[in-house]
């Protein structure tokens, strides 16, 4: 490989980003090549910029971009990827969770031809909360059953990928973006390297599990059309139970010329289709939302501030 770029996202890192330019530039300049260096401020508040603009200044290797805003770890990824110009591409998190050390081995097994790709896989979840690893891998089997997205149980957004896998995420330009999914459904050779888990240098996470929570469901919904059967199924479902009750409340009346008694089976029964009725049409309103944002078309980044010539400052 001629030149490798690393997308680095940042939100929030001052804390953990000089560990990290440590050690990855530390392992970077072992490996015979040209390399760069592409970090995303995502609308840090703290000092995670005014960092970028140091490293930037004394090493030629580094350039920054800075958002206008807080637009989210997937627009910070795409960002880098549009504006990463290496041979091969990789992103990392800038809080060691994803080990520099593995990068040698990564450049070792794509030069040998086979792989398009290759990615990284946690095969442990020492340090995480049982609750948070638990709902984890139930997700990852949920979309991979649902969905025809190819998501391996503990995959990373760690990966090198070459040039032709790069410029197929760039051009999946869709609004709401999940990159494990989009990594999966493009396709490519993909070799996983496993690791044990490591827990962050520095600084706190910024994923609560309510934020998990819905990166699931966006995943879900970006690569599957389930919950929308799972809905109408509801309503099959229904109204089969609906005309049962009916027709047993006919029988019962021509059979003892007794009506139902009370209205309590009344209030459950309506409470309960009306329950149902409101979770369908949420999942109606999920996918139509995702239409909704994607029809606006609205650029996934506004970048504020850069040192790379010729970025994209709208994307």
């Amino acid at each position: 490989m001629k030149k490798i770029s690393i997308v680095v996202p940042c939100y929030n890192e001052q804390e953990a980003l000089p560990y990290f330019y440590e050690a990855v530039t530390g392992i970077l300049s072992e490996i015979k090549c040209d390399y760069e260096l592409v970090c995303v401020d995502d609308g840090s508040k703290d000092k995670t910029l005014s960092l970028l603009r140091k490293f930037s200044a004394e090493d030629k290797h580094v350039s920054y971009i800075s958002f206008s805003r807080n637009f989210g770890k997937e627009a910070a990824m795409y960002a880098g990827f549009c504006n990463a110009d290496g041979d091969c591409v990789a992103v990392m998190d800038a809080d060691m969770q994803d080990p520099p050390s593995l990068l040698p081995k990564m450049l070792e097994l794509l030069e040998t031809g086979e792989y398009d790709s290759v990615a990284t896989r946690r095969v442990s979840r020492e340090g995480e909360p049982q609750i948070r690893s638990w709902f984890a891998r139930r997700f990852y089997e949920i979309i991979n059953k649902i969905s025809d997205a190819d998501i391996v149980d503990g995959a990373r957004d760690f990966r090198l990928m070459k040039r032709s896998m790069a410029d197929a995420i760039v051009a999946m330009s869709e609004y709401n973006r999940f990159s494990k999914g989009i990594f999966g459904w493009i396709g490519f050779k993909t070799c996983w390297l496993p690791y044990e888990n490591v827990e962050r240098v520095a600084g706190e996470t910024k994923w609560s599990f309510w934020k998990l929570f819905k990166y699931a469901l966006d995943g879900i919904i970006n690569f599957s059309e389930a919950p929308l059967s799972i809905a109408s199924w509801f309503g099959v479902l229904i109204t089969v139970l609906d005309g049962m009750f009916l027709l047993f409340i006919v029988i019962r009346k021509l059979c003892f010329g007794d009506p139902v008694q009370g209205w309590a089976s009344q209030i459950c029964l309506t409470a309960f289709i009306g329950g149902v009725q409101l979770f369908c049409m949420g999942i109606i309103g999920q996918y139509l939302a995702k239409t909704y944002a994607e029809t606006k078309n609205r650029p996934h980044y506004i970048i504020s501030e850069t040192n790379r010539d010729g970025a994209t400052l709208i994307k």
